[in-house]
């Protein structure tokens, strides 16, 4: 029985106009343009499977990721911050381009085992995402205008028409947002997890826009996803502060952490929150530990394809 053909390990470092490549087996580093051309020229160099790791920029990696996919190329996303120290972990004190081709192909062969290959989104996901994100990047410059035009007297009147149309653009995005939601089919899931206390609509579009991003073999996972769950530091009798990781999208923790604040108010959450606060968790950590619940709550109503039941959730709480 023949042995099957080995893949060809490729680090990729990505800059807008400019690939950096690095293979692995033979140790070769080359740069080629960033551009369809380019990339379609050479796929069309390489026979073999490719195994092709790169980090996400922007969106400048988004070509050469799509069309290595595109061929049945495997492909994966390294995170920058894991990469960042196992250069640090190696000894590598030069960061160049070429450097960082080397080390994610270096990375990819050694902890290849432990990764997942990275699957495209649908173009209506993607269109949501790129949504959302722009919804963001607007809710931020609105906040930033507002505390930074303030008593501009006889300019005003102008300011508070600027802020005013950040509103309705940001009306408008959310009317957008919903449109592709429904158009994906996510209405009723984006129903159930509304029905949760504290969940609003684009928070319950942003949790299952998430859970359709990956498949979740658990809850911890999703939590993970999220960057909801602890880093945990401690060596002998010495315990380090235990941190959020924040690895996942910062707008969904943010969502989640307003949801929180509107979820203690309600009936069913105020004395898990209450209890929280008896355990010593100052009020940013409490609210942080409720929209973790809130995020788990959501899962289970997404992977159990379930409505939800505030008794089941109220005897829960209670014994929390």
């Amino acid at each position: 029985m023949a042995q099957q053909e080995s893949a060809i390990i490729i680090g990729i470092d990505v800059c807008k106009d400019r690939l950096d490549i690095f293979e692995h087996e033979s140790g070769r580093g080359y740069s080629i343009g960033n551009d369809a051309v380019s990339i379609e020229a050479w796929l069309d160099g390489h026979a073999g499977r490719l195994r092709v790791a790169l980090e996400p920029t922007n969106r400048y990696h988004e070509a050469v990721a799509e069309a290595a996919y595109a061929r049945g190329h495997e492909v994966y996303w390294i995170d920058p911050f894991r990469l960042s120290h196992y250069r640090a972990g190696l000894g590598r004190r030069a960061k160049t381009d070429p450097q960082d081709a080397y080390l994610l192909a270096r990375f990819l062969e050694r902890e290849g085992g432990e990764l997942r290959p990275w699957k495209p989104l649908s173009r209506g996901q993607q269109r949501f995402w790129r949504l959302l994100k722009r919804r963001s990047t607007l809710v931020r410059a609105k906040v930033q205008l507002r505390q930074s035009l303030t008593d501009m007297g006889t300019l005003q009147d102008e300011v508070d028409s600027l802020l005013r149309h950040c509103i309705r653009m940001i009306a408008k995005l959310d009317r957008a947002l919903l449109a592709q939601a429904k158009e994906l089919g996510w209405g009723e899931s984006i129903a159930r997890c509304r029905a949760i206390p504290g969940i609003g609509p684009l928070t319950a579009m942003a949790l299952v826009a998430t859970w359709h991003r990956g498949d979740f073999s658990n809850v911890d996972a999703f939590v993970a996803f999220l960057g909801l769950d602890v880093r945990v530091r401690q060596s002998g009798r010495w315990q380090g502060r235990r941190k959020l990781t924040k690895k996942g999208d910062g707008e969904i923790r943010r969502l989640l952490f307003n949801a929180a604040m509107q979820a203690r108010r309600n009936e069913l959450w105020e004395p898990y929150y209450l209890r929280l606060r008896d355990r010593g968790l100052s009020t940013t950590a409490a609210f942080v530990a409720l929209s973790r619940k809130l995020a788990k709550v959501c899962f289970a109503l997404l992977q159990n394809d379930t409505e939800f039941d505030p008794l089941a959730h109220r005897s829960t709480c209670m014994s929390t």
